[in-house]
């Protein structure tokens, strides 16, 4: 086994249609306002960005993401990464009762020095770094989708 290959699935079920979902998603160069723990995304060609990422853990992750496939009519997001990352992520958005389902998919191989040093003994703790970005994109997600609040804009 491979301790620098990870796979990660997440499933979330949103009560906002899928075109709104996938139009959100489309766009990697907003994430940093949603999504916390995207410190930062820096445009490094026509489509290609370089994003950086920290979590709990006190490490950046900075990879240049491309993407692969933009289909909306069957809601795929997918893009190759390639830094201290290296592999693909995807998203798939389909209808849902009254809203959507959303599956993330990511298999990526670590190439950055700590994490692979580190990999025998901190793997586990590498995953629930990813599990707690996760909840962080769904809750960021679902408050960028509701759009402002009542009480925030009377402030």
């Amino acid at each position: 086994m491979d301790l620098n290959f990870y796979r990660f699935r997440s499933v979330w079920l949103l009560g906002v249609g899928p075109r709104s979902v996938y139009e959100v998603l489309a766009r990697f160069e907003d994430y940093p306002g949603w999504w916390p723990e995207v410190r930062r995304i820096r445009l490094v060609g026509e489509e290609s960005c370089e994003v950086t990422c920290r979590s709990a853990l006190p490490y950046d992750l900075t990879f240049v993401l491309r993407p692969t496939r933009r289909d909306p009519d069957v809601g795929v997001l997918e893009a190759s990464m390639t830094g201290d990352l290296e592999g693909f992520s995807r998203w798939r958005i389909s209808e849902h009762l009254s809203g959507s389902r959303l599956v993330f998919e990511e298999e990526v191989t670590a190439h950055k020095r700590l994490l692979r040093r580190l990999a025998p003994v901190a793997r586990p703790a590498f995953r629930a770094n990813h599990a707690i970005m996760m909840r962080h994109a769904r809750s960021g997600l679902e408050a960028h989708l509701a759009g402002p609040r009542v009480d925030a804009i009377a402030r």
